[in-house]
């Protein structure tokens, strides 16, 4: 006969309602702070072997919104981040993660969206109890995605000093970008522009009227400081007049961050120009710190209690006389907890166990069979300790053990193993001995008593 565990039932699970504020980064460009509710769920039925999942739902609490950084012509992405502290037999920390495309372009401030949800999940190798409480910050960041913008000259957001000219409505054969162009003949008229990315490059006519540019990045001399639109590379002049559309100098490898290109003419009478700026945007492996939002709680939702349970897998044992009758009594108990990041300071309680109760009981058979392995299997749900909302908790107890297996009463001594038990001898069969031998005794002596008889006759004759 083979025995095999039961199958566990569906997880049951807890859920706790955490209230996060936020301030910083998206938060400072949205609402200033914005307020979100979130619903932690954790499973609490479990064997040993199964992950322990944590799962948030994420959803704004009112009309508070993290709103965009800058202007993202290509949009970006939501990041964030979550802590759940585990204490008890094990002391750790889960961090579930979620992200949310933000399709472009987007203005600054424009609200962003949140992910549904974040996640994570850690292994369970052995049985034993465990509490999950919710982290108290939660982060949110944005990273912004890759682009190349122009920015025309005529942007607003350009300042120039005086001695500029604004020229509109250009030969389209010049390729001038929006077919315009700020010029100035007067040394040191400048032109400044403040961006946020990892780089900038500068856009305008090759002439071999122009005259020398230098460049700085955050007030400080640019690599190369200088450009000269009326000269090639290698130092010889231009033979063009009126060359639109030409990117004279570029510098990459900023950090991502705020930055202020200026651009100033160096001599009098030259043709110092402007045709627009490109600002660069590259893949970014961590998103900006300044556009991070940190969020805190704001209320105390408690904790879940979670009890691991297992099995224990018995070879078959020979003993006759011995049958198994498992029981399982779960236990758990809910208090109010307060938060503690590292994971520490509950008391677990204690594990539920089967215990076995041996009890005799004969039960002849004619077909003896092996006794064979006692298996079970409990799975013992948690308590989730008590908060503000109050959350619920499901209790279930599975429990699987094999019947008692019929014994051999009385083992015979020699011939076939039957089963059953020989006869007894009774007082009856001792007298038919007895009067066995006595009959035979009668005979042997009848018998010598002829011998003497033929024995004497024959001396008669003789």
């Amino acid at each position: 006969m083979v025995v095999t565990p039961s199958s566990t039932a569906g997880a049951a699970t807890a859920t706790l309602v955490v209230d996060y504020a936020c301030n910083g980064g998206i938060a400072g460009t949205g609402s200033g702070t914005v307020n979100l509710r979130t619903r932690l769920t954790v499973p609490t039925t479990l064997n040993v072997g199964d992950p322990l999942n944590v799962e948030w739902k994420l959803n704004y609490k009112d009309e508070t919104r993290l709103g965009s950084p800058a202007y993202m012509p290509n949009g970006g992405r939501i990041d964030v981040i979550g802590r759940a502290n585990i204490s008890g037999s094990w002391v750790g920390q889960l961090q579930p993660t979620g992200t949310a495309e933000q399709p472009g372009p987007i203005d600054k401030g424009v609200p962003l969206k949140l992910p549904v949800g974040i996640s994570d999940f850690g292994h369970t190798d052995r049985a034993g109890t465990v509490t999950v409480r919710p982290g108290q910050t939660l982060f949110v960041d944005f990273r912004p995605s890759a682009s190349e913008v122009m920015v025309n000259d005529d942007d607003p957001a350009i300042t120039y000093s005086g001695g500029w000219e604004d020229h509109d409505g250009l030969p389209s054969e010049d390729h001038d970008h929006h077919l315009d162009l700020h010029t100035t003949t007067v040394k040191d008229a400048w032109a400044s522009y403040t961006f946020t990315g990892t780089g900038i490059e500068y856009v305008a006519q090759k002439d071999r009227d122009a005259g020398p540019i230098d460049i700085a990045i955050d007030g400080q001399a640019a690599t190369p400081p200088r450009v000269d639109p009326s000269r090639n590379a290698d130092g010889t002049l231009v033979n063009d007049a009126h060359k639109g559309g030409q990117t004279l100098w570029k510098f990459h490898g900023l950090k991502y961050e705020q930055h202020t290109i200026t651009i100033k003419n160096v001599q009098d009478a030259k043709l110092g120009q402007l045709d627009a700026f490109r600002v660069i945007t590259r893949d970014l492996v961590n998103a900006p710190k300044d556009y991070r939002a940190e969020c805190t709680l704001v209320n105390a939702p408690g904790a879940i209690q979670v009890e691991i349970g297992g099995g224990d897998d018995n070879p078959a044992s020979p003993s006759p006389d011995t049958s198994a009758s498992p029981s399982a009594s779960p236990s758990a108990s809910a208090s109010p907890t307060d938060e503690n990041p590292g994971g520490g300071g509950e008391s677990p309680s204690p594990s539920p166990s089967p215990s076995p109760s041996p009890s005799p009981s004969p039960s002849p058979s004619a077909s003896p069979s092996p006794a064979a392995a006692q298996t079970q299997n409990y799975i013992v749900t948690a308590v989730v300790t008590q908060g503000s909302p109050s959350p619920t908790a499901t209790r279930t107890v599975t429990l699987t053990a094999t019947p008692s297996v019929a014994q051999v009463a009385i083992t015979p001594q020699g011939g076939a193993q039957t089963g059953e038990a020989p006869e007894r001898v009774s007082s009856s069969g001792m007298l038919l001995v007895g009067s066995g031998g006595a009959l035979l005794m009668i005979g042997m002596l009848s018998g010598v008593a002829m011998l003497r008889r033929r024995a004497a006759h024959s001396g008669d004759r003789g």
